[in-house]
């Protein structure tokens, strides 16, 4: 039912994803988030808005320094779907990584207009279903730290967009903001406090604006095959590896191209590269150097 529910309108909620304890572990963590203007770090992760609405913006949040949000990177609640739907299975370069993290928090007035959609057809924006396999480029996961029912500045999706093959003739202007709250064919995402919302990136999304008082918090995981690489190009910190597990090392940190072993290529470059092996399982691979 999720492959339908994913296939056919291009996204779905995963409720009670995350435990109480969990939620109030990351509310807590939030509260911990220093006052940061524009383009300031704590630890390694950067403010960074998107636009002047779209509220508190910090990116690359699983490497500021709080294991607060560790979880979030192999959450069982929804690794075998973003592996499933972004991890490029039964191919060579199966697995999958985190492309970018982002926490947001949103107060009264805020807004995301809307983005994407399936008419881009760019590899990082695709949605493919090919013999049997999921082929997108990424799969978002928006977590919710908090209830955001109506008024709260739901995250809105256009159901089936990530296979339309025109532009949305009211789409607006993202740069000059315009907002998608009475855009036709757009419905709001209402969760609660732990719950997930999955959807390929390939469906055209934002959020409405947010009419009640209070805070919207949600993080953000973007997840791609092991050969997306963010645009920002941050790097991760040794602190954040050396208390991760393999697993989680491998999601944060994905292998370099796999390699066959061509005795033509010279030494120096063949040393650089990892080999595949038989006991690739969940998305993930076992290497040697």
């Amino acid at each position: 039912m999720d492959d339908y529910e994913f296939d056919l309108r291009g996204f779905l909620i995963i409720r009670n994803a995350l435990s109480p304890d969990e939620v109030a572990a990351m509310n807590e963590a939030y509260d911990r988030f220093p006052d940061l203007d524009n383009g300031e770090w704590y630890g390694n992760a950067q403010r960074r808005d998107y636009t002047k609405d779209t509220g508190f913006e910090l990116h690359n949040v699983l490497d500021c320094g709080d294991p607060a949000f560790d979880v979030l990177i192999d959450h069982p609640s929804w690794i075998h779907h973003v592996s499933r739907y972004a991890g490029e299975q039964g191919t060579y370069v199966q697995g999958i990584m985190i492309d970018e993290s982002i926490a947001t928090s949103r107060g009264s007035g805020g807004h995301h207009p809307v983005h994407s959609g399936g008419h881009d057809a760019s590899i990082r924006t695709q949605y493919a279903y090919r013999n049997g396999a999921f082929r997108c480029g990424q799969v978002n996961v928006l977590v919710s730290l908090r209830d955001v029912g109506p008024g709260d500045g739901a995250t809105m999706v256009v159901p089936g967009s990530h296979k339309s093959n025109f532009m949305h003739p009211l789409a607006g202007d993202y740069a000059r903001g315009d907002r998608m709250d009475a855009l036709p064919f757009a419905i709001e995402a209402h969760t609660k406090a732990g719950d997930a919302l999955v959807f390929v990136d390939a469906c055209m999304h934002g959020a409405g604006t947010r009419m009640n008082e209070g805070d919207r918090r949600i993080v953000i995981l973007r997840y791609g095959p092991p050969w997306a690489r963010s645009r920002f190009g941050y790097t991760i910190s040794d602190q954040l590896l050396e208390r991760l597990t393999p697993e989680r090392r491998r999601i944060m940190q994905p292998m370099p191209p796999l390699y066959t072993g061509d005795p033509r290529v010279p030494v120096d470059l063949h040393s650089t590269y990892q080999f595949l092996t038989e006991d690739a399982v969940d998305g993930g691979v076992s290497t040697t150097s």
